[in-house]
């Protein structure tokens, strides 16, 4: 499939473009993507007991998660979810996926509980996005949450841990995207097709 040539859209305008081709994604789709996502997951990353794994609770449009939790609870894996904690300054941080939850301001589902976990201290984490080039540029929703968290692995030379594996629908892939001094480059992507590995290096 020829990837969408993003060097004439803007990010915002690209942004737009691909949120809009992803709500078009029909239901029956929508399973088989998660599920295929979910088995190409197992068969490429060392899940194991132990493993702290942070995943996100999709909005509607984004490729479910559901499937890949119950694969990496399967294999005995911490789960972690986002809870947002700055509205003004855009911050996250990571907590235990167990006990209530409740939808915050965005309309996405976070644990209640307090018991959280440093970013540093992840060793997988599943991002959503709505776009993503070769080197492992990902577009998102444009509020930068996952760029703040993850700040500290652009100093690769000390910091190689967690990974960061985006999950897209594979249409979600284009030529470029450019980069802003604030990214955090993705390790690689999971598609329904199945991995790609970013080729910048990261």
């Amino acid at each position: 499939m020829a990837l969408l040539n993003s060097q004439v859209l803007d990010r915002a305008a690209l942004r737009q473009r691909l949120k809009k081709l992803r709500r078009a994604v029909p239901p029956a789709q929508r399973r088989m993507a998660a599920l295929a996502v979910a088995h190409h997951v197992r068969q490429t990353l060392n899940l194991r007991p132990g493993l702290r794994i942070a995943v996100y609770a999709p909005l509607p449009a984004e490729l479910d998660t559901a499937a890949l939790v119950r694969v990496a609870r399967r294999h005995h894996c911490r789960i972690y979810l986002p809870r947002l904690t700055d509205r003004r300054r855009h911050r996250m941080q990571f907590v235990e996926a167990r006990g209530a939850m409740r939808r915050n301001h965005l309309g996405v589902m976070e644990p209640v509980h307090r018991r959280r976990l440093s970013a540093h201290d992840l060793d997988l984490v599943f991002v959503p996005l709505v776009g993503f080039d070769a080197t492992g540029m990902r577009l998102g929703m444009g509020a930068g949450y996952y760029d703040r968290a993850f700040a500290f692995l652009r100093l690769r030379s000390h910091w190689f841990h967690p990974r960061l594996i985006g999950l897209a629908y594979s249409f979600q892939q284009v030529a470029h995207i450019e980069g802003a001094p604030h990214d955090v480059h993705l390790n690689r992507v999971i598609t329904e097709q199945g991995p790609i590995k970013c080729n910048s290096g990261c």
